[in-house]
């Protein structure tokens, strides 16, 4: 049995998972290591996303419900663009970090 695990979970869940990345690289990590048991830590609905990708693999999905992705709509998008009210705080340096993340990414040639 593989664990795998979103890097949103907690530390103590990411040191025993055996890989961690997004659902796209978890999916692909299962393909790619030909795992037929899987332990997948995430949101349920990501999980049934996976599961539908990949049905021959059983999936053992302990459901963790994320109360913050259940809040995202297309209204509350649509809200939070028009009036700009909610304020987003982040540390400088995570910032930082993250604009060059994005950079690499939008530079990177095919």
């Amino acid at each position: 049995v593989q664990i795998i695990a979103h890097p949103e979970c907690p530390p103590d869940v990411l040191a025993e998972a055996d890989f961690t990345g997004s659902t796209a690289h978890m999916i692909k990590w299962v393909r790619d290591n030909r795992t037929r048991r899987v332990v997948m830590i995430t949101e349920c609905s990501m999980a049934d996303n996976v599961q539908a990708e990949l049905p021959d693999v059983e999936m053992v999905k302990p459901c963790n419900l994320c109360p913050h992705m259940k809040r995202i709509t297309l209204q509350n998008i649509f809200e939070s663009l028009l009036f700009l009210r909610e304020d987003i705080v982040i540390d400088p340096e995570i910032a930082q970090r993250a604009r060059r993340s994005v950079e690499r990414m939008i530079n990177l040639k095919h």
